[in-house]
């Protein structure tokens, strides 16, 4: 397995990902685990999501996938080359290869995902030299925040 290469932060980072931290909020608000997401083209937003799996009885419906539909149907396009996706969790096996497959340039997240993390915590999905498309990742953009809205939101349920 290739260990994907991280890049360092540009200045706009910690504000679209505070963008993405208000969406994990709304999540929040609904009772589904708080992530939120929020996909840019040429410095606009062409597609935002937030989890709402138990909202919409689909195990599917991540933020990332959410933002990634809302794109899709806005460019009337499944591609998506050129474009950034900012996430305030690190990415999983499903969401990565959808990713991929979108051809998202790049992945700014905050929290690592020490159990089911695929941009490189556990996996490599979206640095993988088995793809013909590899994502540039920023690590760590606002991660105390979102690991404190995740830890929160746990403590909050047991």
């Amino acid at each position: 397995m290739s260990q994907s290469t991280a890049i360092e932060p540009s200045d706009a980072d910690a504000r679209w990902m505070t963008y993405a931290l208000e969406l994990a909020r709304q999540a929040e608000a609904k009772g589904e685990v708080p992530v939120g997401a929020v996909l840019l083209l040429d410095g606009q937003v062409i597609g935002e999501g937030r989890n709402r799996m138990i909202e919409a009885s689909d195990p599917s419906a991540h933020a990332e996938i959410e933002a990634l539909r809302a794109a899709g149907s806005r460019l009337g396009n499944y591609r998506i080359p050129g474009s950034t996706l900012y996430v305030t969790l690190e990415p999983c096996v499903m969401c990565a290869g959808a990713i991929v497959h979108a051809r998202v340039a790049r992945v700014v997240y905050a929290a690592s995902d020490p159990k089911t993390g695929a941009a490189g915590s556990v996996f490599d999905v979206l640095g993988s030299e088995r793809h013909n498309h590899r994502v540039d990742i920023v690590r760590g953009v606002c991660a105390d925040e979102a690991a404190s809205l995740l830890t929160g939101f746990f403590r909050s349920r047991r």
